[in-house]
């Protein structure tokens, strides 16, 4: 029987036998003395140079998100230019012999093509990555500024211009482009900065980016690409601004389909379906029982006892078994993740207090998107003929800049002081301490943004601004603050009471109804302000309607509908408190 120490050297075993880059022992039995030596060299070396790799691509993913997040930011600043409708809506009027109902069919079908697909890009979003999405807002904001162009440039259709049906196509790619734009950009920061400390900063930013879209925008068509005829003195020239605007964001489309990336979405995904699994709630489905039960009648899910260690052969079949298992484990995880989310959707319907704060939402944003679409119309009624027409510190580009910038002011504020001072549920007994400090709920916030807002539409209802036109920077101003809170607030309340896991899918279906506001409050003042004009004939002066009459009505049903808004909103925080949620 041949010693252990014979049979060691006769088939030496050596614990770097698994690196394949090693230099093996010059001979059988051992006789390079250095070949261990060189042995742990190598093993150092590899180790070494595996720390290098690792924090060579922890750089490059840094570098890859804090690229994509200049890129997202660049996106959102160009993607709202559409909140400067209001500086050339007028000359849709005057130039185009537009009436104002069509002026707001313009407008309105920009905004359905902008909140009614939000739902649907969200989740193309979600499933095919931000890049076809930015790429698509592209191609849709470069045709679709291109054919307003051209529309604009033919002229009125009665001296052979086009059909105000062209402007109304060209203008719902537009639509459809901001909203494929904006949503690429928040879900690539959403999703790269969601796990860190500064999400709520992350996200502040783009939202934030977008509000001043317009007004940037308003300034360089007023200022740089306006026209020089004495005629038309600081107007701007439409045909120059549409070129100008689908070449900006036709690249800034192409910028984001390339730098907008979302990092170790991989890790994101495992780490969800893993989150799923430990809550529990899957257990409870007969649907993820049957699921479990079948997989494991195939083996899947079960582990191997030690008495049944595979040889070389088993392994390989093993190997090919485990290969055989990868797509069922995907498919399964997909029936999981969709089964709940199914499920909290159907919650989230069920859920009276949804439909308070959606009705609520409706019937703020309404009038909201109407006073910003119809600034231009609005100040224009001022200054009756023989007037020249309103000065340049209270032009639409002035006051289209007033409401970008006070609601970007508002909604970093207002999401940044409700982070710090909202409440916090209280688990434990070190969240009973801390809750003993000074807290202050959203929905505060979210009702004093809405009064703000009323008190805007009350000073212009009230004919105070049509003796006073130089006040009307006071209504912007108002509006503005109210609309921004608004809009940051309740996606933040939406995530806080119906929680993360579904809110694409929640928070676009709240956000659907903005679309149905922008209509019918847009149809609402265009029939008060042509009723106010009276029958419009050939005569252009005719179709332009000029005092109090044209606006008033429209804006006290303004101010009656943001108070039923806050008197829903403070119902569904009852709701919320009864059940013990801290919002």
């Amino acid at each position: 029987m041949p010693s252990r120490s014979s049979s060691r050297s006769a088939n030496p075993i050596d614990k770097l036998d698994f690196d394949d880059n090693r230099h093996p022992p010059s001979t059988a039995d051992g006789s390079d003395a250095g070949g261990l030596l060189r042995d742990d060299e190598s093993l150092l070396s590899n180790v070494v140079d595996g720390v290098i790799e690792r924090d060579r691509r922890r750089l490059r993913r840094r570098a890859v998100k804090y690229l994509s997040f200049v890129s997202a930011i660049l996106s959102c600043l160009c993607a709202g230019s559409i909140t400067a409708y209001s500086l050339y809506g007028p000359l849709f009027q005057s130039r185009l012999h537009f009436t104002q109902g069509q002026v707001n069919a313009v407008s309105t079908a920009a905004e359905l093509a902008m909140y009614l697909p939000v739902p649907i890009f969200g989740y193309l979003c979600d499933r095919f990555s931000p890049r076809p999405l930015s790429l698509f807002a592209g191609l849709l904001f470069g045709l679709g500024y291109l054919l307003a162009a051209l529309a604009y440039h033919s002229g009125p259709q009665k001296e052979g211009g086009f059909s105000p049906a062209v402007m109304v196509i060209s203008f719902v790619a537009v639509g459809s482009g901001t909203s494929c734009m904006y949503l690429s950009a928040v879900t690539t920061c959403a999703k790269n900065f969601g796990r860190g400390k500064h999400k709520g900063l992350a996200l502040a930013m783009p939202i934030a980016a977008f509000g001043l879209s317009g007004m940037w925008q308003s300034q360089i068509g007023s200022r740089l690409l306006s026209e020089r005829s004495p005629h038309h003195r600081g107007e701007v020239d439409v045909y120059r601004y549409f070129i100008f605007l689908a070449i900006l964001l036709f690249v800034v489309g192409i910028i984001g389909s390339l730098a907008l990336r979302v990092v170790n979405e991989e890790e994101l995904i495992d780490e969800a379906v893993s989150e799923l699994e430990r809550s529990g709630l899957l257990e409870d489905s007969p649907f993820f029982q049957r699921s479990v039960l079948h997989d494991s009648s195939n083996g899947y899910g079960t582990l191997q006892s030690s008495e049944t260690i595979p040889n070389s052969a088993e392994s390989d079949d093993a190997d090919i078994d485990s290969m055989d298992r990868k797509p069922r484990r995907r498919s399964l995880d997909a029936r999981r993740k969709t089964w709940l989310l199914n499920n909290e959707t159907r919650i989230f319907l069920l859920d009276p207090t949804m439909w308070f704060l959606a009705a609520g939402f409706f019937l703020v944003t309404g009038p909201g998107e109407a006073f910003i679409n119809n600034l231009g119309t609005i100040i224009n009624t001022f200054y009756p003929p023989p007037s020249p027409g309103p000065p340049n510190s209270n032009s639409p580009a002035t006051h289209v800049s007033i409401v970008a910038l006070t609601s970007t002011l508002a909604r970093l504020l207002t999401g940044t002081l409700s982070d710090f001072l909202a409440p916090t549920a209280q688990t434990s007994m070190f969240d009973e301490q801390s809750a003993k400090r000074f807290s202050c709920s959203r929905l505060v916030f979210l009702l004093a943004s809405t009064v703000l807002f009323s008190f805007g539409q009350l000073l212009l209802a009230s004919g105070l601004i049509q003796t006073h036109p130089s006040l009307f920077g006071v209504v912007s101003a108002l509006v503005g603050l109210g609309y921004g809170a608004i809009f940051s607030l309740s996606p933040i309340i939406v995530s806080v009471v119906w929680g993360v896991q579904n809110f694409g899918t929640n928070w676009g279906i709240v956000a659907v109804v903005p679309a149905a506001g922008a209509a019918m409050w847009g149809a609402i003042y265009a029939a008060v302000y042509d009723s106010a004009a009276g029958d419009a004939d050939d005569n252009e002066a005719d179709r332009l309607c000029y005092g109090i009459g044209c606006y008033a009505p429209t804006f006290w049903g303004m101010v009656v509908c943001s108070w039923v808004a806050v008197a829903l909103w403070a119902l569904a925080w009852r709701g919320w408190r009864r059940r013990g949620i801290a919002v």
